[in-house]
């Protein structure tokens, strides 16, 4: 994978260098997506199994599991497969590493059986990463666990043999665009040794081209291709890589191939779009703890409750979620990643339903949770996925105008009783969640969805309180977490992007402006703007992310209506910040 703008440490992100940047990302409207010449039809076809998976394993194998993040006595930084790279190891030295992957506990059909348990449909494992270690018998270098490890054995046909035997679809990762142990293939991915020298299109040519191949051809039929850092691909050298697909008509490849192929889909890394990519197949890629390949320190493991509200964040933005493991060198995979997968499967084996063939929620943003769901000929079913459990019993459906046919406890068909109201449908609920992660309630109404978006309104006093659940985020990378049980959006790392609110003033007049948030810049500027009027303004550290403060913005006048207040980086001062609310209370 990709070295990363962003690290989560005990919830605060802090920059550091990003190497290459937009390729976590890759995606522009120049590029050619899907298959170059295939109707809508074959690559709705194609796509199928894919759209219906929703949740998928990834799995970052490799020899830099052996030093597992520690070279010299040193702990090294970053993420555990880059390694190499980042504590610059000669390409002789780091080769000798191979001599201690012997991974003698290495279970496929365990593997396998794991994430069938976990409720996954579908696996991606590292064929060869960045240090152009192959985990198969490659006739194009001896820089394979055939011929560099004890072990002496190709690990991934027994693989694809355990995917076949349990249905679950197998597919593989490649690094096309960065080898930094054959020569050429780190020419565009940095070089710090004699030994990379070499040409980049001798090294696609020599390497690339051929074990792709072999990949393809070797494996039985494989359901995607994954490329990574396109860095220096370009459009003839991507080409030559594409010829080779016809190898495998049906496979799902993503948009990191480079040279202005797009792929079948985009590969959002470690986040979450705030609305999804509406338009765009897409699936996000992320890690347990903070690595990828196996780091023996790294203990900072995510929840099963983030881990799973991840997964039903993803699916109600029409994502899938591929949720990645680091096995050791002796080939287990960690016993922190196997409880929060058998955690999952637990709540997947009730609750799949809601995630499988699943479709994108019809709601802008639900206060309580998220929403999936699937349409059919006469109706819809909405599956309604609680997160904050209403504590007077009443689930509000914001705006929801269908006629409701039923509803229900997924978990335990029992059916609960619906009125139609003014705020929308509401659905007398236990006093209690069947599951404090997520309990499901399940809607189906009659015909076309017919969503009114039900305005935040003024209090009693005039004060309008306008909070990050019910933002609507406008760009790629600021997204809603949580931090200490409350909501702020975060990850706004991106100075395009902004947050609106629409809301309904019958109190009009001037209003103090006020905002909760949390930032360690020294100090960040951004626009607070109602219609023409424009507040520029400027807030200092507040002691780091996690440390919220409420600032004053200054005064604005508010007209009698439907208005919209936006929050916008001005970008010769943007700072990244949280922000939880925006308070706007009557000035007289």
């Amino acid at each position: 994978m990709e070295r990363h703008g962003l690290k989560r440490a005990g919830r605060i992100v802090a920059a550091v260098t990003v190497l290459f940047a937009g390729l976590c990302d890759v995606g522009n409207s120049q590029e050619i997506i899907g298959r170059p010449g295939e109707t809508p039809e074959q690559r709705d076809a194609r796509m199928k199994w894919w759209h219906e998976a929703r949740f998928g394993m990834f799995i970052h194998w490799g020899v830099y599991s052996v030093p597992a993040g520690v070279y010299h006595d040193k702990e090294i930084g970053g993420i555990g497969e880059w390694i190499m790279h980042n504590a610059r190891i000669p390409v002789a030295e780091y080769k000798q590493f191979a001599k201690q992957f012997n991974p003698v506990r290495y279970d496929p059909d365990a593997w396998v059986r794991l994430a069938k348990e976990a409720g996954m449909k579908y696996i991606v494992i590292t064929s060869k990463h960045h240090d152009g270690f192959a985990l198969f018998d490659s006739k194009a270098t001896d820089w394979d666990v055939v011929d560099a490890t004890p072990y002496g054995k190709d690990l991934l046909k027994p693989l694809a043999e355990a995917c076949a035997k349990h249905g679950l679809v197998f597919g593989f990762y490649y690094s096309q665009a960065q080898d930094w142990s054959h020569p050429g293939g780190a020419a565009a991915g940095g070089h710090w040794d004699p030994a990379q020298d070499g040409s980049m299109d001798e090294y696609i040519a020599k390497i690339a081209v051929p074990q792709v191949n072999e990949i393809l051809s070797n494996y039985g039929k494989l359901g995607v291709l994954w490329w990574d850092t396109p860095v220096d691909m370009s459009k003839e050298r991507a080409e030559v890589l594409l010829s080779l697909v016809h190898l495998q008509p049906h496979i799902i490849t993503n948009n990191r191939r480079g040279g202005g192929y797009g792929g079948d889909l985009s590969t959002p890394e470690q986040h979450i779009p705030a609305t999804g990519t509406p338009g765009r197949d897409w699936e996000t890629c992320m890690t347990m703890n903070d690595t990828w390949g196996f780091k023996s320190y790294d203990h900072n493991w995510k929840s099963t409750e983030t881990l799973l509200r991840n997964l039903v964040d993803i699916a109600s933005k029409g994502g899938n979620y591929l949720l990645n493991v680091g096995p050791t060198p002796l080939g287990e995979i960690p016993e922190p990643s196997i409880e929060r997968l058998k955690e999952i499967g637990k709540w997947m084996k009730v609750n799949g339903e809601s995630i499988y063939a699943t479709t994108a929620s019809p709601f802008s943003r639900l206060a309580w949770g998220r929403c999936t769901k699937k349409l059919n000929d006469s109706g819809a079913t909405l599956y309604l996925h609680v997160f904050d459990w209403p504590e007077d019993g009443k689930l509000v459906v914001p705006g929801l105008r269908n006629e409701v046919r039923s509803a229900w406890l997924l978990a335990t068909d029992k059916t609960l009783k619906t009125t139609a109201t003014e705020q929308g449908v509401v659905i007398d609920v236990p006093a209690e969640p069947l599951d404090p992660i997520d309990t499901v309630v399940v809607l189906e109404v009659k015909g076309k969805l017919d969503i009114e978006k039900v305005l935040p309104g003024q209090a009693a006093d005039g004060t309008l309180t306008l909070t990050a659940d019910s933002a609507e985020i406008r760009g790629s990378q600021a997204q809603v977490e949580s931090i200490g049980g409350e909501s702020n959006i975060g990850w706004w790392t991106n100075a395009g992007d902004s947050v609106a609110w629409s809301f309904k003033v019958d109190k009009p007049g001037r209003f103090h402006v006020t905002a909760v948030v949390a930032t360690p810049a020294q100090s960040s500027r951004f626009e607070i703007a109602v219609g023409d009027q424009k507040l520029a303004v400027e807030v200092s550290s507040t002691g780091g992310y996690q440390s919220f403060k409420t600032v004053e913005l200054g005064k604005i006048e508010l007209k009698r209506g439907v208005c919209e207040l936006s929050v916008r980086p001005l970008r010769d001062g943007w700072q990244p910040i949280n922000l939880r609310s925006v308070v706007l209370k009557p000035a007289n």
